[in-house]
């Protein structure tokens, strides 16, 4: 079934572009990206997809840049970046094969360097939803909601 992921504000990208204001992102079952728009266009063009609306600002889901944050276990490590925002990492910090490992598990992205993300049609669906304090509200990891705060 296809997700209609919608907010206030979606962005394509942090860094670019504007922001499409009453947006939204369809998310195919291939957990591609089927469509960015107006939540209008999008449900008009998807009118059985479920619908989940955020409050925030949605865009593409991060690359953490730093080290893997400390946790008892490499499950919980990842967890912890995803909890974050992020769906990728860096492979520097990916440096045992027990991360790397949960990394692949959990369809996070290990990197050999950073660029900066975008939702893209036919694009993995990597999403995030910040609140106005930068806080991440909820995580979308190809396709697949891994976190959503309380």
């Amino acid at each position: 079934m296809e997700t209609i992921h919608a907010a206030a504000e979606v962005r394509v990208g942090w860094d670019r572009g504007g922001p499409i204001k009453d947006g939204a992102v369809v998310v195919g079952r291939d957990n591609r990206v089927g469509a960015v728009g107006t939540f209008a266009e999008i449900r008009e063009r998807f009118p059985d997809a479920r619908v989940r609306r955020w409050p925030g600002v949605l865009g593409p889901a991060l690359i953490h840049t730093g080290p893997i944050p400390e946790a008892p276990t490499p499950r919980e490590r990842i967890h912890a970046v995803l909890k974050l925002g992020a769906v990728a990492v860096l492979e520097k910090y990916a440096d045992t094969p027990q991360l790397r490992a949960a990394a692949e598990r959990t369809d996070v992205v290990v990197l050999p360097d950073a660029a900066p993300p975008a939702i893209r049609e036919a694009g993995r669906a990597d999403l995030a939803v910040f609140d106005e304090d930068g806080t991440c509200i909820a995580t979308v990891c190809a396709g697949r909601l891994v976190h959503r705060r309380r």
